[in-house]
């Protein structure tokens, strides 16, 4: 089974795809991105995904995505989310006439979450349906998804939606995204976790003793030596109310300004901060993994962890061994 990747940002859903043995090619319009993903050695095309379509990659037999988050995401402005319902809506539409008509007034970042499913209609018309679809974003576009889910039932499809924890994948780190996968003909379900769920003050090893305790900072950042961990966002922008985990610990979600994360040992003495390479560990890629280009601390914030996607293309394109630790 081969992927195309759209919003393939630096390569998080590309490097799960291949640990899942399954081959990808990623479009990605940032140029920042783009630079990581070539010194990486993925397959991309550097271009908008509205300019191309199911036609132009005929090998292709699987769907995967994240279209940007910016909108849709808590540390954002919201617009995305206060257009649900007229996104939902839309996505109906779409499946009763099979054309993907823009809600009036949403703005184009927002818009970007449509475009799976005019790929996946496209693809329907030139009567070639991928086999396999793989999507992912902040919770909060959750709904949208199952509104997708229920044109692609009635398209042959079997589909799961949900939302899922990353540490319960092998991730460092504590993080919920909203998935979509489905399979053209074939059952389907989400990937079964391998690691138990993190729940702070319950000691690592309580939990399913038929999962693997979750991973924490420490196992990742060893060279570190014990530190907390201070986050970058306040609670009612009082900055004494921000969470704080030890590096026995996963790591808080990772964002785009994960370089304002504070670090310090336990005498409470500041740390240097993490450098691109241990927050790109944090978010499941190797520690030489070759990030390129400007603006880093947002290309790894916005990646989908490595970890995830390789349980979720091989929960559509075949059965693996369980992931034992963070990539």
């Amino acid at each position: 089974m081969q992927f195309v990747d759209l919003f393939a940002g630096p390569g998080g859903l590309d490097l799960g795809a291949q640990l899942a043995g399954a081959p990808s090619v990623g479009i990605e319009y940032d140029a920042n991105a783009v630079a990581t993903r070539y010194a990486a050695s993925l397959p991309t095309v550097h271009c908008d995904v509205l300019d191309f379509g199911p036609a132009d990659f005929p090998d292709a037999t699987g769907l995967a995505g994240g279209p940007p988050c910016q909108t849709f995401s808590g540390a954002g402005l919201g617009t995305g989310r206060e257009q649900l319902d007229r996104i939902v809506a839309a996505v109906k539409q779409a499946g009763a006439d099979g054309r993907v008509v823009l809600p009036v007034g949403l703005d184009e970042r927002t818009a970007l979450v449509l475009e799976p499913l005019r790929w996946l209609l496209e693809a329907e018309r030139l009567d070639r349906p991928y086999e396999a679809v793989v999507l992912e974003q902040v919770e909060a576009v959750a709904p949208i998804w199952k509104a997708y889910a229920e044109v692609l039932e009635g398209r042959g499809y079997s589909t799961a939606t949900g939302i899922l924890w990353t540490e319960q994948y092998g991730l460092p780190q504590t993080r919920r995204r909203a998935v979509l996968l489905a399979r053209h003909g074939a059952p389907v379900a989400l990937p079964a976790p391998t690691h138990r769920p993190y729940r702070r003050g319950a000691p690592r090893a309580d939990g399913d003793p038929a999962l693997l305790p979750w991973v924490a900072m420490a196992d990742v950042l060893p060279d570190r030596g014990p530190f907390t961990a201070i986050s970058n966002y306040g609670t009612g922008g009082d900055p004494k109310a921000r969470g704080r985990r030890d590096s026995s610990e996963p790591a808080f979600t990772v964002t785009g300004k994960i370089s304002r994360l504070r670090l310090v040992d336990p005498d409470g003495r500041e740390l240097p901060r993490l450098t691109a390479a241990e927050a790109g560990v944090l978010q499941g890629f190797p520690a030489d993994y070759p990030w390129s280009g400007a603006d880093i601390s947002q290309q790894i914030g916005n990646a989908c962890p490595p970890p995830l996607a390789r349980a979720l293309v091989a929960a559509v394109a075949g059965d693996l061994q369980p992931v034992t630790a963070a990539v």
